[in-house]
């Protein structure tokens, strides 16, 4: 058996999320301590009380890493350890963590700026993102070309078989979602985020992150990472910030990603943090795989009972 911890990105978070395994573990309590400590404010009452400032990308993100590494620590108190670890967009953070590579108190903090960083690049409402499901990535490729006339469109998450994501500018997105749907699409989805992620229209996150990575104290890698930006695995450290400054305005890779775990020979996936996104995304790549969550004690008890059974 080989496993990978796989982490949420953006998007996953609920008011609540957590809230069991920081009333249950000693553990998950102490990651919560820290990431308030790190960020000069309490995470925790985000988290389970305050869901306008929750949903905020600079504060979603340090709540979502902060909940993902706290499951993490439960899950590893209990012996269960990972032969790799990923994660989608900001969840390549948590992985990290999980690695070994970055201290979690560095991390809260820099997520905090990446989410700051990420909504001050586009003016909100200028940019869009719009899931398009039922198309191969060639044919959405199309869609983004023909309607690049009126703005910048391109896709910005290959999440799985038949599932991607476009972002760009507003009427741009529309127009390509819009020829995706007579192109034979079978559900275009608009996304309620903030700016147009994972594409060209980032750079001015990028460039700041930039900076931002040059005080982080890269550490090895106990636990191979594989990274959004190739759907490959990190070969060595001075690779991680380069990486990390690309991905936020290049394609989030996950279906490779996914596939390459497979090529690995992982055949059990557990989703860390909120939500369960990641694992219909494994669903839709791999037939014949073991796929587990733990954001809650009950996924927590079941994960435990499938591994140790």
């Amino acid at each position: 058996m080989k496993t990978v911890f796989m982490f949420s990105g953006q998007g996953a978070q609920y008011m609540g999320m957590g809230k069991e395994l920081y009333e249950n573990f000693e553990c998950a309590k102490e990651i919560f301590d820290r990431a308030d400590k790190a960020l000069g404010f309490s995470i925790k009452d985000m988290c389970f009380e305050n869901e306008e400032e929750l949903n905020k990308t600079e504060n979603t993100q340090p709540a979502i890493l902060t909940v993902s590494i706290a499951a993490l620590k439960v899950l590893e108190e209990k012996g269960i350890k990972a032969d790799y670890v990923a994660g989608l967009s900001l969840g390549e953070y948590s992985a990290h963590v999980a690695s070994g590579s970055m201290d979690f108190d560095e991390a809260v903090a820099l997520v905090k700026k990446r989410g700051k960083y990420m909504t001050e690049a586009v003016p909100f409402g200028v940019g869009g993102m719009y899931a398009i499901m039922g198309l191969d990535r060639d044919t959405v490729l199309e869609c983004c070309k023909e309607a690049s006339d009126i703005g910048y469109v391109a896709p910005a998450n290959y999440n799985a078989p038949g599932q991607i994501v476009i972002a760009g500018i507003a009427e741009a997105v529309e127009k390509a979602a819009s020829i995706a749907k007579e192109k034979g699409a079978k559900l275009t989805v608009k996304l309620n985020v903030s700016g147009p992620f994972h594409t060209e229209l980032l750079k001015p996150a990028s460039d700041k992150l930039a900076e931002e990575l040059k005080n982080i104290n890269f550490k090895n890698m106990e636990i191979p990472v594989i990274t959004n930006v190739t759907g490959d695995i990190i070969e060595n450290n001075e690779d991680i910030a380069p990486l990390l400054i690309k991905q936020v305005m290049s394609p989030v890779k996950w279906e490779d990603t996914i596939q390459k775990l497979s090529e690995l020979g992982v055949d059990t996936f557990i989703e860390i943090g909120p939500g369960k996104a990641l694992s219909g995304f494994v669903k839709r790549t791999l037939k014949g795989v073991t796929i587990l969550n733990v954001e809650d004690m009950k996924s927590l008890e079941k994960t435990l009972a499938k591994l140790n059974g």
